[in-house]
């Protein structure tokens, strides 16, 4: 089981709350972005892109903790930049943590050897460290040597004074199937808990554009990985839901949800998720969710999000769905996402000039 049960238990409490509650839209995961100030510049990352009064700034503890509050999801993901240059994060970390809320800390790991004494092992702590394949296709990804062999030092080390240690994957052009089984079986063999694993967003601000995927690759690419996996009967922890897994095999046709993973940054709640920047912020989370148009986003919808596929927006979407199909996402989840057959049609990319939006979006999408 790739998610611990304490875990698993809290989050289906809360989401049987919300359906019971009859709310149709609620955050299952909040992205905490105190800083975008980064120690790597990546290829593919367009954050260090802000000028340095921006990279300097801070959400301070007190900021952050509020955004937990009054969020109130059962997860917080906290992101970057780099977080652990954040010299409050130990505080900000301790207090989610006392407030019983499933933390990731996301790091490149440069840091987590010299930092890892600042925070206490705990079942509401996993430090998830970015490693985007093995250490040729990682280092390059990061556009700097020697990387891979750190963070894999950190985790080892981090591993062996019990914490909780999770992988994030993010996968870019020219990645294989058969070089993604490999990063897999090595993170099975290295001992994390989980792999996260999603295609890139294509950001506007990103040094590089020609490391991106399109959608119709990543179902390919998806279909022939989990293929060999059924071939080599290798069984690899994914932190996913099952449908999300479908979906990326191109079996499903959902519609994004941003409103499942909203983000608060130094500029505030930003509109309408992680990944798109330039569409303004709310003051507050409330304010998000009642000022933001939510129906003007998602694959298809906006020419922005045409070619996303992230865990940030459609993961939320599949939670969703196995709340309503448990049956059929456990089958998905014991044999594993089809690897045969049609795929479900890709969606019409016709927009209008002055909405952006699709013209015709498919009657089968979940919101």
């Amino acid at each position: 089981m790739s998610i611990p049960l304490r875990q698993t238990i809290a989050v289906g409490r809360y989401l049987l709350t919300q359906k019971l509650k009859g709310v149709r839209r609620y955050p299952l995961v909040l992205m905490l972005e105190p800083l975008f100030q980064c120690n790597l510049a990546c290829a593919g990352c367009g954050k260090i892109e802000y000028p340095d009064d921006i990279l300097r700034r801070r959400l301070s503890v007190e900021e952050c903790l509020e955004a937990v509050d009054e969020c109130g999801a059962p997860i917080v993901s906290i992101p970057g930049g780099e977080p652990l240059l954040h010299k409050q994060m130990p505080e900000i970390v301790e207090g989610i943590v006392a407030r019983k809320k499933f933390v990731y800390l996301c790091t490149n790991a440069l840091l987590l050897k010299k930092r890892m004494k600042d925070y206490s092992p705990s079942p509401y702590l996993t430090f998830s460290v970015h490693l985007d394949g093995l250490k040729q296709r990682h280092d390059e990804s990061v556009c700097q040597e020697g990387v891979f062999e750190r963070a894999v030092e950190a985790i080892r080390e981090a591993l062996a004074k019990g914490f909780r240690v999770t992988v994030n994957c993010t996968l870019f052009q020219g990645e294989t199937a058969e070089e993604i089984a490999e990063f897999l079986d090595f993170c099975n063999e290295l001992g994390v808990e989980a792999v996260t694993i999603s295609p890139a967003f294509q950001y506007e601000k990103a040094p590089r554009q020609d490391v991106f995927i399109r959608n119709s690759d990543t179902k390919e690419l998806f279909r022939r990985l989990f293929k060999l996996g059924k071939q080599r009967k290798q069984k690899w922890r994914l932190n996913h839901s099952s449908f999300y897994l479908d979906f990326l095999a191109g079996n499903r046709a959902y519609a994004c949800t941003p409103w499942g993973n909203p983000t608060r940054n130094v500029f505030g709640w930003q509109k309408p998720c992680y990944f798109l920047a330039d569409e303004g912020y709310a003051k507050s989370f409330q304010e998000l969710m009642e000022t933001t148009p939510w129906e003007s986003y998602g694959t298809a919808k906006n020419p922005k999000c045409a070619n996303c596929m992230a865990h940030c927006g459609y993961e939320p979407t599949a939670v969703t769905d196995t709340m309503a199909h448990p049956v059929q996402a456990a089958l998905v989840s014991v044999f594993g996402p089809r690897t045969e057959g049609p795929m479900v049609p890709e969606p019409d990319m016709a927009y209008t000039e002055s909405e952006g939006r699709k013209l015709n979006a498919p009657a089968e999408a979940v919101e």
